[in-house]
């Protein structure tokens, strides 16, 4: 399992991450992935997150919508 994350920045961070997140699992039907589990996180202010944790064989997949950064799943 790999944990892909998009990052957005300023002050519309977090109604952008939103808004990503739910195109976000529009493509992930269209694809055809399954067993994903995705949401929105903030660290600190001025910054929100998408991450969409996949199962391996989704990698390509989720490299086309270019994430910023990726941690295998713990």
């Amino acid at each position: 399992m790999t944990i892909f994350y998009w990052d957005y920045y300023g002050p519309d961070a977090e109604g952008t991450a939103r808004h990503f997140l739910v195109h976000l699992g529009e493509y992930i039907v269209r694809a055809g992935v399954t067993d994903c589990e995705r949401g929105v996180e903030s660290t600190r202010a001025g910054h929100c997150a998408v991450w969409c944790k996949t199962p391996d064989d989704a990698r390509e997949a989720m490299l086309r919508l270019r994430p910023r950064r990726a941690t295998p799943a713990p």
